[in-house]
C-alpha cells in the first residue's frame, strides 16, 4: 500500500501557506461540498462566481490532499479518454458540443490565474507523442480536430527529424505540438483558487472529514466536532469517497499512479530535454506522461499498463521508464517519487449529476487520470447546474455509468482485467 503521507513535488514546492480552521460548531449554509480538491474548490469558486457565497466546503485533511497534489500538473485539451464511447447516449449533436468545451479548460485555467493574480507556473506547450506509424495517422486526424475548434494556438504536427524540434528523445516518430496546452503547478493553483474562494466569503474548514450524512430537503452533513445543514449538497472526493456514499461508490474502482521528480538539472540539460520547456505524453491507452518544472526538475509519471500492482520501489520503478525515454539521465538522481489513487468509470467518462431520488444531492468523480484540466470545464458545467440550470449540464448529466461490481473484493483483478481491455481496444483506435 502507497504510504499516502509521502511527500510529493508540489508539497516541497507549495507557495501558499493556507490554512483552514476545523469545523467545530453546528452551522447552516446554502451549499456544503465535501471534498477540498478541484472538483470541490472550482464548483465553489463557480458558484461564488454567480453571487451564491453561502458555501462551506468540508476538507478531511488538507486542500489538495488527493489527486489534486498528485498529478503530472498538465494541462491537456480532452475529457474522458474516448469519447466515442458515450456516442450512443450523447448522439452526434451531443458529442460534438462535449468535444467543442473539451478545448476550453487551458483557457478557464488561465483566466483564473490572471483574474486571481495566482502564482502557480503556468507555462504553454504541449506535445501528444508517437512511437509508430499506426499513432502518426492518429496523431493527424487530432491536427485536423484540434484545429477545427479555431482556438488561435499554434497547433503543428511534426514527423521524423521535425519532433526533435520540441523534446530531446530518439524514441518518438511523430509529435503533435499544441501550443494552447502545456503545464502548471497543480497546487499552487487549487491553493490559489481556495484564496480567491475565500475572499468571497465562503467558509472551508480542513482535517473536517464527513461521518455521516442525513438527506432531506435540508441535508445535514456531520463531521467529528460539528455540522453543517444546507439546502443543497455536493460530494467532490473522487477517488477518496472511503464508501461514504454507496451509490457513488459503486460507479467508480480505483487505480494508482506513480510519479517521480529528479534533482535540480542544468540549463544546458533541461534545454535538450524540452527546446519548449513543455508538457508531453504519448497517446497509447495508459500513458507515460512527464514534464519540466520552473525549479529545472523533470517531473515523470506513468500507471502500470497491463497488471494493476503498486511497485515496491517506486523511484527505481518511475526511473526504467524515464530512461526509455531519456537514456542520457542515467546519472540523474532521483530526490522524489510518490503515487496515488485515481477514480475511474466504466467508460472512463466524467460523471455528475443528482443521487437517486435526491434532487439537491450533486457529485463529481471519474476523471480516471485526467482530472487537472477537466475539471476546471466539468466544474463549471456542474456550477450551472446546482445553479440557473444549462443544457450543458443536462447532457453530460445525462450520460449514464455502470456499476462495478465486485470492486471491493476483486480490485486488482478488475483493474488489471480493464486495462487490458483498454489497451487492447488502442489497436482499433489507432493509440498503439
Amino acid at each position: 500500500m502507497i504510504t499516502i503521507e509521502t511527500p510529493t513535488y508540489y508539497t516541497a514546492t507549495k507557495k501558499y501557506n493556507l490554512s483552514f480552521p476545523t469545523l467545530d460548531a453546528d452551522i447552516e449554509a446554502d451549499v456544503v461540498v465535501i471534498g477540498g480538491g478541484f472538483s470541490g474548490i472550482n464548483t465553489a469558486l463557480e458558484l461564488a462566481e454567480k453571487g451564491i457565497t453561502n458555501i462551506v466546503v468540508l476538507e478531511g485533511r488538507y486542500l489538495g490532499f488527493g489527486g489534486t497534489g498528485r498529478n503530472g500538473g498538465q494541462i491537456m485539451a480532452g475529457i474522458g479518454h474516448d469519447l466515442d464511447k458515450i456516442k450512443n447516449q450523447v448522439g452526434e449533436d451531443g458529442l460534438k458540443t462535449i468535444f467543442e468545451i473539451s478545448d476550453k479548460g487551458a483557457d478557464i485555467i488561465k483566466g483564473r490565474i490572471q483574474k486571481y493574480d495566482i502564482d502557480a507556473d503556468f507555462h504553454h506547450g504541449y506535445g501528444y507523442m508517437g512511437f509508430s506509424a499506426r499513432q502518426e495517422k492518429t496523431l493527424r486526424t487530432w491536427e485536423k480536430e484540434f484545429k477545427s475548434l479555431n482556438s488561435g494556438h499554434e497547433i503543428a504536427l511534426l514527423t521524423g527529424s521535425e519532433v526533435r524540434r520540441i523534446i530531446g528523445s530518439e524514441a518518438y516518430t511523430s509529435a503533435l505540438l499544441h501550443m494552447g496546452g502545456g503545464h502548471v503547478h497543480s497546487l499552487n493553483l487549487l491553493l490559489g483558487e481556495a484564496k480567491a474562494l475565500a475572499s468571497y466569503g465562503v467558509k472551508i474548514f480542513e482535517h473536517s472529514p464527513a461521518l455521516a450524512v442525513e438527506y432531506g430537503e435540508r441535508i445535514t452533513v456531520r463531521t467529528g466536532q460539528g455540522s453543517v445543514r444546507a439546502s443543497k449538497l455536493l460530494w467532490a472526493c473522487d477517488s477518496f469517497l472511503n464508501k461514504l456514499e454507496p451509490e457513488l461508490h459503486t460507479k467508480t474502482i480505483n487505480t494508482y499512479a506513480f510519479q517521480l521528480m529528479t534533482e535540480p538539472l542544468s540549463d544546458e540539460l533541461i534545454e535538450r530535454i524540452s527546446p519548449i520547456r513543455g508538457a508531453y505524453s504519448d497517446i497509447r491507452p495508459v500513458i507515460d506522461y512527464y514534464r519540466v518544472t520552473a525549479e529545472n526538475r523533470l517531473l515523470f509519471g506513468a500507471a502500470t499498463p497491463y497488471l494493476d500492482y503498486i511497485p515496491k520501489d517506486l523511484k527505481a520503478w518511475n526511473r526504467n521508464l524515464m530512461l526509455k525515454i531519456f537514456p542520457y539521465l542515467k546519472d540523474v538522481k532521483i530526490d522524489l517519487a510518490w503515487g496515488g489513487p485515481m477514480a475511474c468509470g466504466a467508460n472512463l467518462f466524467p460523471q455528475i449529476g443528482t443521487l437517486s431520488g435526491r434532487p439537491n444531492a450533486f457529485y463529481v468523480q471519474g476523471y480516471s487520470g485526467f482530472g487537472v484540466t477537466p475539471s476546471h470545464i466539468i466544474c463549471k458545467v456542474l456550477a450551472e447546474g446546482m445553479s440557473e440550470g444549462s443544457a450543458r449540464y443536462d447532457l453530460i448529466s445525462s450520460v449514464r455509468h455502470s456499476n462495478i461490481i465486485g470492486k471491493d473484493h476483486f480490485r486488482p483483478v478488475i483493474c488489471s482485467l480493464g486495462k487490458i481491455m483498454h489497451q487492447s481496444a488502442g489497436y482499433m483506435t489507432g493509440r498503439r
